[in-house]
């Protein structure tokens, strides 16, 4: 038998990752908010709200008392909205063993503080080098599934970060390492905001031309800003980064591509959101990247574009091509 694992947060990505660590030998405990997720995964073997139609092991247990999720617990993984983590890590903080790797896997930043997911749980929890993150293209459903996925594992540490690649590898889980949480982190956060954009231009039916042009200066803007922020340039190159953002512009069960497809069909964003159960992270993560943008002196056309949509009830037709109107330029400065 592996270590012992909690899985905190019982969404699609948190029940991805819980049969990730299962099927790996670990005895996997997942905290749930709601007891209709517990009671689906220890009475069904499948969480019919977030991930339905996959089996799960049946090893694996759901739980809504923290302290009883996290008792004795090696590692710990944190899957909860960006917005809930920092009050989920301080519910959390007591019941945590003080030698136990943390992990975050949510994809966000608070807002007000600036600070993502990692810096988040470091200033909870204390002790950042056993904190790390594992990030890339992933959607929940697939791996879940066991079909073939490459995503990376971050720590300051080598170790700890070695450590991470260690537990969510299988022979269906590839997981590279990295030491640049900045880089990784941002990647996973602005590419949702893209992904909003990409969906939108798609919805408009502006054609595979705009929708490489978004994607390829979206990297552009993404890089920009976490480079900024003290990022490696190649990490943005790689999974988290360019991996992530592919597919998550491009693939039709991201929640941020549907939102943008949505809008750009001409939906209103009150109305979409409102029948959405699972978050799409992209709209608070537009608002929180073009301040900090803002903050940092970060040129985002793409961001500030999806802003207006999102937050000015700007229409996405003329939003995006006002884009095309901006003075031209060199590609590389």
């Amino acid at each position: 038998m592996g270590l012992k694992a909690a899985v905190i947060g019982a969404g699609s990505w948190g029940t991805a990752l819980a049969s990730v660590l299962a099927k790996n030998d670990n005895a996997v405990t997942i905290w749930s908010r709601g007891q209709e997720v517990a009671d689906s995964i220890n009475k069904h073997n499948e969480n019919k709200v977030y991930l339905p139609g996959i089996k799960l092991d049946p090893g694996i247990r759901s739980v809504t008392d923290m302290a009883e999720a996290l008792s004795d617990a090696e590692f710990v993984v944190a899957v909860v909205p960006s917005h809930a983590m920092h009050e989920t890590a301080e519910a959390a903080a007591p019941h945590l063993e003080s030698d136990a790797v943390v992990v975050s896997a949510s994809k966000g930043i608070e807002d007000h503080s600036f600070k993502t997911m990692f810096h988040v749980l470091a200033d909870v929890l204390g002790n950042p080098s056993r904190i790390g993150v594992v990030s890339g293209p992933s959607f929940a459903a697939e791996v879940a599934a066991g079909v073939p996925t490459v995503v990376v594992a971050a720590a300051t540490e080598h170790d700890v970060a070695a450590r991470i690649q260690h537990e969510f590898a299988t022979d269906r889980l590839r997981v590279y390492s990295s030491t640049d949480i900045t880089g990784v982190e941002i990647g996973g956060v602005v590419k949702n905001v893209m992904a909003i954009a990409t969906g939108a231009s798609d919805g408009l039916k502006f054609g595979h031309n705009a929708r490489a042009a978004t994607i390829t200066r979206g990297l552009a803007e993404i890089t920009r800003l976490a480079v900024a922020l003290g990022a490696r340039q190649e990490t943005l190159y790689g999974l988290s980064g360019l991996g992530d953002l592919v597919l998550t512009c491009t693939g039709d069960l991201s929640r941020n591509r549907q939102l943008g497809l949505r809008l750009g069909r001409g939906e209103d964003i009150e109305n979409i959101l409102a029948g959405m159960r699972m978050v799409a992270e992209g709209v608070r993560n537009t608002k929180v990247v073009k301040e900090l943008a803002d903050r940092n002196g970060v040129e985002m056309p793409i961001v500030n574009a999806t802003y207006k949509v999102l937050y000015e009830g700007l229409p996405p037709e003329q939003v995006l091509g006002e884009l095309f109107g901006r003075p031209l330029k060199p590609e590389f400065n």
